[in-house]
């Protein structure tokens, strides 16, 4: 039985394509957008993949769907575990339910409404916790021996990491290649994926990360070079808070990442953008790689660049404007 302390490993490149191939059956190949305005604007060719129209609203559904049907039937059969502020649960969740096999979801004090109330829709057993770490994964144990199931770490596990980079698979082969990719960051899951699977197919190719200002651990820890300890987050862009994961963080050295820091109020102006020229909902998180494109064009002008739309799941009561 797996548990949070396990450092988990890297997938392979091998493994992102196996991801691929195992969840075609249940993930969305989704669309790729692309907007007059925005590149005129950015002075760069931007393909926004629409991971926001992914089941759930989220790309994590290609990590938590790969997690769940990798797994042997005597372990499937004791369901999964794992903690979340909102996308991770909803979509282990609902991949759970591919399968017939219970979920169980530990969230923290604070999380989004609308979130939870898709965790539960889906079918899942919520747990609840303080909204720290620590909290969060000394409760996820707790459930794992009480209940026996499989542990699924929402970024820190091999078979989620290559779920979370068949994204950029499809990506590529929608756009026909592109010079530089970018994502957000939180824990990691998805740029760790996005690194090793756009890699695999282009070595040359570079890797950025988008990362809020309140919640820049990963930049901060590419310039110590060293991951740093835990954080209080002090941002808007609730899908990110968390710390970047070891493992996480040995991808964004291996491959190179560049990471570039983002306000809020630079978030909220690229959300606001993407609502109106793409005709999308994005939720916060997911505005960070515009902002970042935006704040840093001289980086970005006159290349094809890629852009990782992470989820839209926003409490449409609770705008940030």
């Amino acid at each position: 039985m797996s548990t949070s302390l396990n450092r988990a490993a890297l997938p392979t490149f091998a493994q992102v394509q196996e991801a691929a191939a195992r969840i075609a059956p249940y993930a969305v190949v989704t669309p790729v957008l692309r907007s007059a305005v925005l590149n005129a604007l950015t002075g760069a060719e931007l393909y926004f993949k629409c991971e926001n129209l992914q089941r759930g609203g989220a790309f994590k559904f290609r990590g938590a769907c790969n997690a769940v049907w990798s797994m042997d039937d005597e372990q499937a059969a004791r369901g999964v575990v794992t903690h979340s502020s909102g996308n991770h649960g909803n979509a282990l969740a609902m991949a759970a339910a591919t399968r017939g096999i219970p979920a169980h979801v530990v969230v923290p004090d604070g999380a989004v409404r609308t979130k939870l109330q898709a965790i539960e829709r889906a079918g899942a057993i919520l747990h609840r916790c303080e909204a720290t770490q620590a909290a969060r994964e000394a409760k996820a144990e707790e459930v794992q021996r009480a209940t026996g199931a499989e542990l699924v770490h929402p970024f820190s596990d091999t078979r989620v990491m290559a779920g979370q980079g068949t994204a950029v698979l499809e990506l590529l082969e929608q756009s026909g290649g592109v010079d530089i990719v970018i994502t957000p960051i939180g824990g990691g899951g998805l740029i760790a994926g996005t690194s090793i699977a756009a890699h695999g197919v282009a070595p040359q190719l570079r890797i950025h990360g988008a990362e809020p200002i309140g919640a820049d651990d990963a930049a901060r820890s590419l310039a110590a070079g060293a991951r740093v300890g835990p954080f209080v987050p002090d941002t808007i862009c609730d899908g990110l808070r968390t710390l970047i994961g070891e493992t996480n963080f040995d991808a964004l050295q291996m491959h190179r990442v560049e990471v570039t820091t983002v306000s809020d109020a630079e978030v909220v102006a690229a959300m606001k953008l993407l609502w109106n020229e793409l005709k999308v909902v994005v939720e916060t998180s997911s505005a960070t790689v515009l902002a970042a494109v935006l704040k840093r064009p001289e980086v970005f002008r006159g290349k094809r660049v890629g852009l990782i739309l992470s989820g839209g799941n926003v409490d449409i009561e609770l705008l940030p404007w």
